[in-house]
Order: structure tokens, then sequence, then C-alpha cells
């Protein structure tokens, strides 16, 4: 019993948010919402999608200044026979449903490029994790199952059932400045070298309450029912058991902030031939260590808890990226677009090695195209297939990621030679994964998610 209060605090701190790959963002401008098949384009938003590209832009000061709002819902639908006997549910359906809705009001990116000759100086000012905030204000499947679980082992002490209140929150940012620098090498050819410095915040919140036990008398308040069975648990044999409940009587309450900095080189080449584009990055793995301010102060017999404690360092590397794409032009007006991403999961370094735990490495591929209407008018469009390497035991409902596509469209405008509007959107649509306990077959979950984003921006070059 008290191993299953102490996994519980385990799943409530383990939350993140996330956008491309698991832990990574690459909607990093709204000229990737509108086509998102950037990796071979030629652009200011190349200082983060293609940023050896951004030295064939004219020579002069570019700025780009972007602002983005997502919306995801992730659900989770639970099924377990636990759920019967709990007070707020259905006693004839043991399936629930758990949604948690997470929002990015403010999502910004700026990219600055200053060109001369053959040389180009570039920064970039992103959040190239995390992003947002997740609330479950109903809390999760794994909250509750595991307060069911303890009113059904209490069963022959008189426990009927359970009531309980939860709630999930967790926020995440990890806030990136990039550097480098682009040559020319030969006319066609350039090179790019480049520092991203990482700034990781977070803060996640669990809450479990009002615990009462239903009994033939009604529901009594956990602490006071604990009390009631402890002589008939200690002449049963399990007093020790019960005592150790004890603590928890007046619910969970957790707090943790965590923050850590770290830092990845980047290299970049693009080459120009003919009609085509082509171009590849590098974005080395950033090793984070995420330092806990907790409500976890004691060290507890079971090591895993141990990684909430106040004061400890966490693992949540970014894994090293690889990108490749080719734009070709068939016609002056009409720019086609496809690339490649390949996220080296496996190869990071995450809390109690949970990497290992993936299929394989995430891959996505793109494709979209832009079309100038007239001189100052282009409209683009383009969509994105991401394939990750979950497995049962990867996923938790406290943070996920399942097999989608997305797609992106939108119009650049020039309101002068100088400067220029543009605005997208971009939507996900994902598939469900499906999961059956290994040892219980009555006991399943099915994960699922959606994600809208729209953006506005502006460009100035001098």
């Amino acid at each position: 019993m008290k191993k299953s209060f102490i996994s519980l605090v385990v799943f409530m701190m383990t939350m993140s948010t996330y956008a491309g790959g698991i832990l990574t963002n690459t909607n990093q401008s709204i000229d990737f919402l509108r086509n998102p098949a950037r990796d071979g384009a030629i652009g200011l938003d190349g200082v983060y999608s293609n940023p050896a590209g951004v030295v064939f832009l004219p020579e002069g000061f570019h700025l780009g200044i972007n602002w983005q709002y997502a919306h995801q819902t992730r659900t989770i639908t639970s099924t377990n026979p636990v759920f019967m006997t709990g007070r707020k549910n259905s006693q004839t359906n043991p399936t629930k449903i758990f949604e948690g809705v997470a929002d990015a009001p403010i999502i910004p990116s700026i990219q600055v490029a200053y060109n001369m000759e053959h040389w180009s100086i570039q920064a970039n000012l992103s959040i190239p994790g995390g992003g947002g905030s997740c609330e479950f204000s109903d809390g999760l499947g794994s909250f509750e199952s595991t307060v069911g679980n303890i009113a059904a082992m209490l069963q022959p002490f008189g426990a009927q059932g359970y009531d309980m209140d939860s709630y999930m929150k967790g926020r995440q940012y990890y806030y990136g400045v990039q550097i480098g620098a682009a040559c020319k090498v030969t006319p066609n050819l350039s090179l790019y070298g480049g520092l991203r410095m990482i700034y990781g915040d977070a803060t996640y919140k669990a809450k479990i309450s009002n615990i009462q036990v239903k009994t033939a008398d009604g529901y009594i308040d956990f602490g006071s029912y604990l009390q009631k069975i402890t002589p008939y648990a200690q002449a049963a044999g399990y007093g020790d058991q019960v005592a150790s409940l004890q603590k928890y009587s007046e619910g969970v309450n957790l707090l943790c902030n965590q923050s850590g900095v770290g830092f990845a080189p980047i290299v970049g080449i693009d080459y120009k031939i003919g009609k085509f584009n082509f171009a590849a990055k590098y974005e080395f793995r950033t090793q984070v260590r995420m330092k806990n301010e907790s409500t976890v102060n004691e060290a507890s017999e079971l090591e895993i808890v141990n990684k909430y404690r106040d004061g400890e360092k966490v693992n949540e590397d970014m894994p090293a990226l690889l990108t490749v794409g080719v734009q070709y032009s068939p016609v002056n007006v009409v720019r086609i677009n496809a690339g490649y991403h390949h996220y080296f999961d496996k190869d990071a370094t995450w809390y109690n090695n949970s990497q290992e735990l993936l299929s394989h490495n995430t891959n996505e591929f793109l494709l979209g195209a832009e079309w100038d209407t007239t001189e100052n008018l282009t409209f683009s469009a383009g969509g994105q297939l991401t394939r990750y390497g979950i497995t049962d035991e990867y996923i938790n409902d406290i943070s996920f990621v399942v097999n989608s596509y997305s797609i992106g469209f939108g119009f650049n405008y020039k309101l002068s030679k100088k400067v220029s509007v543009k605005a997208a959107y971009f939507q996900t649509y994902y598939g469900n994964y499906d999961r059956t306990d290994a040892k219980n077959p009555e006991i399943k979950d099915s994960f699922t998610r959606t994600n809208r984003v729209f953006g506005v921006g502006c460009e100035l070059s001098l």
C-alpha cells in the first residue's frame, strides 16, 4: 500500500510539455507554420531552420519578429474496474475520461542577421523546448486508480469504495539564445557554426485531497477510517501496512520547481546548384541538469523518489537533431520543399534512462510549396509526418506523445521593399495509442491529443 502512494508521487512529478520531437520545438517562425518544410529554404527564418543558407540573403540588417498562440488538449481514456467503486463515477462502467488542457498564449521568437560580403552574423531568441502549461482539473487515472486500489486492498476491513479530489498542473519553458556565423566558401556553397544556450524553467503542482472511504456507515474521512481499523489490522497482522498510510490521511500536496542550463554546438551546410538548393543542419545533444526546489526534503527507501528531493539534479537532455532539406524552383514564382528530421532520442540521457524504453528514434518527413501570386503576395502550405518510438513501457498518462501528421498554411505580404507581414495556421492530427496491462487485461488506456497554433509576424530588412 505504501509503495502505491510512492508510485503516485513519482507520476506527479514527471510531466512535461513539448512540440516537434519528444522534447524539442521546431515551430520557431511563422514561415514554419505556413510551410514546415523549411530545412532547404533560404530565408530569415533559416537562422533556426537553415542557418547556412541565410548568407545568401541580400547584404544588410534583417530582423524577424514572430508571435504564436498554441492550444492543446490531452485525452486519456482509462478502463479500470476500481473506478466503479468511486463515488463520482458510474457504478456500471469501468471507463473514465481524463482530459488536460495545455495553453501557450505567448510563444515568441526573434531572428536577427547581418550580412556583409561573404559573411552572415546571426542570432536567435526562441523557446526550443516546452512553451506552456497543462492542467488536469480532475487529476489523472494513475492518481485515482492508486486510491481505488488501496480501497480495494482494505476490503477485509469494511472498505466498499472511495471518494477523492485531485488536480495536476505542469508548466515548462526552455528559453534559447543562439548565436553563430555563416560563410560563403564558394559562390554556391556556405558553411555555418554556432552555439545555443538553453535555460530550463519548470514548475509542477499536484494535489490529492478529501480522500474518503465508503463503509457500511457511509463515507468516512480516510484518516478517521485508518484510526478505526488499526486495532483490527494489528490483530490480523497488517498493523504496520495500515500505520504506514496514516501520513497520507491529509492527502498529497506537492510542489516542485526546476531550473537548469545547457549548451549545444550547431553546424550547417547549404549548396545551390541550378534550380535546386540543398541544406543540412546538425544540433548536438544539449546536456541539461534540472535542479529541484521541492517539498520532498527527505530521502526515501525507494531511489526513484529521490529524483524529486530538494537540491537534486535531474537529467533532461534535449537530444541531438539532424535535419536535411531540398528546395526546387521549377519556375521563378514557385518553390517546392522537402525535408527530413531525425531526433537522436536514444542517445540522450533522461531520468532513470527512460530513453532506453523507446523502440527507435523520432523521425519526421516534411513537404510543402510556396507560390508568389503577385510581386508582393506569397501563399504557402505544407505538412509533416511524425513517427515516435513509443512503447507500452515508455508511455504514461502524465507525459505522452503519439504519432501524428500536421498541416499548415498562410501568407507573406510585402508592405514595401523593407517591410513584410505574415500570418499562418497550423494543426496537428494525432492517432491513438492503446495500451493493455500485461498482468490484467481489464486495465486499459487509450492516449490521444489535439494541437492548434495560430501565428503572426513581421520582417524588416535594411
